[in-house]
C-alpha cells in the first residue's frame, strides 16, 4: 500500500567527488556514474565535463550513432503529439508577473480593402483575401523547454558562465535555445500516477527516488544513459483551469531529480507547469529541481507535456523527436515534441 506523504530531500551540503569524461563524443564511452551531477556542490553551478565552452550539457550525449539507432527502431506509422495548444487565457506564469500568451490579427482581408495600403489596387483586394497575425508571450508559456541559462546560483549558471560577463542588455549570450540541437533520443515514460493507482497525483506530492523506482519496476523498463525522461503526474487533466493546474502541483523533488541524473537522463520533462513539486519543500529555494538539473547536472527541462494518450496506450519506451524554437539567448522556447513507439 502506497501512502501519499509529500517526500522531500534536504539540500546536500557536502562536496561531491569531481570527475572527468573521456571520449565524450561517443555515448558508449560514458558511464552513468560519470554524470556531471556527481561533481556538483549544492548551491553552486557545475563546470561542464564537456569542456569550458560547453553550453548544452547532457545534450552532448546525442550523437549521429545514437540518433540512427533509435530512429531505426521507430514505428513512424504511429505518432503521439506531446504538445499543448497556445491560446489567450491559457494557464501561464501571470502569477509571477510574466506575460500571458496573446495573439491578434495584424491585418485582415477587409482591413486591407479599407486601408488600401498595398499598391495592388482595390480590385485586387476584393479578390485576394490576406490575413496575418502577431503574438507576444513569455518564453515559458505552454509546452516549452528550459535551457541551461534559466536558473543558477548567485548570478552563475551551468559551466561557470556568469551574469556579469555573459549577459547582454537583451539576453544571455550563452546557453540559449539557439544552441540546442534537434533532440532525437530514446524516451522513457514514467507513469507515477498510474503506479499509485490514481488519475492525478495529490496536490503538492513530491516524486522521489522510490516513486520512480516503483513505477519503472511496474512498467518493466529502465532509464539509461542518453534517455529523455517523461514524468506523468496526471496534472494536465486540470488543463485549462489555471487555478487547478498552476497551484500546489505535484512534481519532482530533488531526490528524484538526482536519481534520474545519475541514471543518465539528458532531459527531464513532465506534464505539469514547473516540473518541481509546488510549493517547494525548501524554504531557501523556490525551485530546487530547476537549480539542480540546470545549474548542477546540465539537464534541460521540458514542461506542460501532454502524456495522457501515451500513458493510456501504455507505451513506456519510444523514439523522441523535438526541437526548440531557435530564439537567440532565450532561457526557454516553445517546443513541439512527438514520440513514436518502438518496433
Amino acid at each position: 500500500m502506497l501512502h501519499f506523504a509529500a517526500r522531500s530531500k534536504k539540500p546536500a551540503t557536502r562536496r561531491k567527488p569531481s570527475i572527468t569524461f573521456e571520449g565524450t563524443s561517443k555515448v558508449s564511452n560514458v558511464r552513468p556514474q560519470q554524470i556531471a551531477a556527481l561533481s556538483a556542490t549544492a548551491n553552486q553551478s557545475t563546470r561542464s565535463p564537456f569542456g569550458e565552452h560547453d553550453e548544452i550539457g547532457m545534450l552532448n550525449l546525442i550523437t549521429a550513432s545514437s540518433r540512427r539507432a533509435i530512429l531505426a527502431r521507430a514505428d513512424a506509422g504511429t505518432v503521439y503529439d506531446l504538445s499543448m495548444d497556445l491560446f489567450p487565457g491559457m494557464p501561464s506564469w501571470i502569477y509571477g508577473g510574466d506575460l500571458s500568451f496573446q495573439i491578434w490579427l495584424s491585418h485582415t482581408p477587409h482591413g486591407r480593402l479599407v486601408d488600401e495600403r498595398m499598391t495592388s489596387g482595390k480590385a485586387a483586394h476584393e479578390t485576394i483575401s490576406d490575413s496575418g497575425d502577431t503574438i507576444s508571450m513569455y518564453t515559458h508559456c505552454g509546452t516549452h523547454i528550459d535551457t541551461l541559462n534559466h536558473y543558477g546560483y548567485s548570478g552563475e549558471i551551468w559551466n561557470g558562465f556568469n551574469e556579469r560577463d555573459h549577459m547582454g542588455s537583451r539576453h544571455w549570450n550563452v546557453c540559449g535555445a539557439d544552441k540546442h540541437p534537434p533532440i532525437i533520443a530514446r524516451a522513457v515514460l514514467i507513469d507515477v500516477a498510474r503506479a499509485h493507482g490514481v488519475n492525478v497525483l495529490p496536490d503538492s506530492y513530491g516524486i522521489g527516488e522510490q516513486d520512480i523506482r516503483e513505477a519503472l519496476t511496474r512498467q518493466r523498463v529502465t532509464v539509461g544513459l542518453g534517455d529523455v525522461v517523461l514524468l506523468r503526474t496526471g496534472r494536465i487533466r486540470m488543463w485549462p483551469d489555471a487555478g487547478r493546474f498552476m497551484l500546489n502541483e505535484p512534481g519532482l523533488n530533488r531526490e528524484g531529480a538526482e536519481y534520474l541524473a545519475r541514471q543518465g537522463a539528458i532531459i527531464v520533462g513532465a506534464d505539469n507547469v514547473a516540473l518541481d513539486q509546488l510549493p517547494s519543500p525548501n524554504p531557501d529555494n523556490w525551485l530546487p529541481v530547476h537549480t539542480y538539473l540546470l545549474a548542477e547536472a546540465g539537464v534541460p527541462i521540458i514542461e506542460v507535456l501532454n502524456l495522457e494518450e501515451l500513458a493510456a496506450a501504455k507505451i513506456y519506451e519510444s523514439a523522441f523527436v523535438g526541437a526548440a524554437t531557435r530564439i537567440r539567448g532565450a532561457t526557454g522556447a516553445p517546443i513541439r515534441p512527438f514520440v513514436m513507439p518502438l518496433l
